[in-house]
């Protein structure tokens, strides 16, 4: 019985198998699986067994899972696609009898007006219709999303968001990595269902003092509309598509969409969750 890991070159799924073996899981009881496994050698390297796991290939998946294996199911890219894709794991998985199937869905998925929160509450209802044991791991926002932004604070010393007074609860992916392991590794977690979030929900006034704080220089938010933003991108060069995604985004998180905090995360993990400045830091 292994604990199996898809998605484990994405930034989410690597940082899991490293927070297992921090966990003191052995090596030797982790699968790392990919659709490229040859970009898994560093993990091989410490005893890791990687396989290749493709969401396309049931082939892949079937060969990748044995009875009594705890599977986490980091949510598939492909928007459009993965509801698809993610059945084909589910189905793979009840074949195979694994113990438990945990999944990265998104936070308050039921609710969520997020433009990503239908994938997800199809692929949470696909799991409870397969009648897997299951563990519901429904992440909030990444620190790390907001990368971009501070390169562009660097440059110009704005954040310009439609966000208004919103507020967003986000963590670090090393958050989220640790709360997971602990979930995949500990008791009493199946049929749960968990909101993870940051322990503190910060506003667009907030996140340009930290951007000030870590670079150095003067930051000031600058709030615009929902219509003058989608300008603004689509002026910059974005397409149509990803602008109006970012948008509305904005738009959600005016709404509350993103400002839950729970407590689940740093109770999982076991420890506060990384504080705004503190993550911002290494992407400076």
């Amino acid at each position: 019985m292994s604990i199996v890991i898809s998605g484990a070159t994405g930034q989410l799924g690597r940082l899991v198998v490293a927070a297992l073996l921090d966990r003191g899981v052995p090596a030797g009881q982790i699968v790392a699986g990919a659709r490229d496994e040859s970009r898994l050698a560093d993990l091989a390297a410490r005893g890791v067994r990687v396989v290749r796991f493709d969401y396309d290939d049931p082939a892949s998946l079937t060969a990748a899972l044995t009875e009594g294996d705890t599977l986490l199911l980091v949510s598939g890219s492909e928007v459009g696609r993965r509801v698809a894709q993610h059945q084909a794991v589910i189905d793979a998985a009840k074949a195979a009898g694994v113990a438990r199937l945990a999944y990265t869905s998104v936070l308050n998925a039921a609710e969520s007006p997020l433009p990503v929160a239908p994938d997800h509450v199809a692929t949470e209802q696909a799991i409870r219709a397969s009648g897997l044991p299951f563990t519901l791991l429904r992440n909030g926002w990444y620190t790390e999303n907001y990368a971009p932004a501070l390169v562009q604070a660097r440059a110009a010393g704005v954040v310009l968001s439609s966000a208004g007074d919103g507020r967003v609860a986000s963590a670090t992916r090393a958050d989220y990595a640790a709360a997971t392991a602990a979930a995949l590794t500990g008791d009493g977690h199946e049929g749960a269902v968990y909101e993870l979030s940051g322990d503190h929900a910060w506003d667009f006034d907030e996140l340009a003092a930290a951007f000030a704080t870590v670079l150095g220089r003067d930051v000031v938010y600058r709030r615009v509309s929902s219509e003058e933003h989608l300008n603004l991108l689509t002026g910059a060069g974005l397409d149509a598509g990803t602008a109006g995604f970012l948008v509305a985004v904005d738009a959600d998180i005016r709404d509350g969409a993103l400002a839950t905090t729970t407590g689940d995360l740093s109770r999982l993990a076991a420890r506060p969750t990384t504080p705004l400045v503190d993550a911002l830091r290494p992407l400076a």
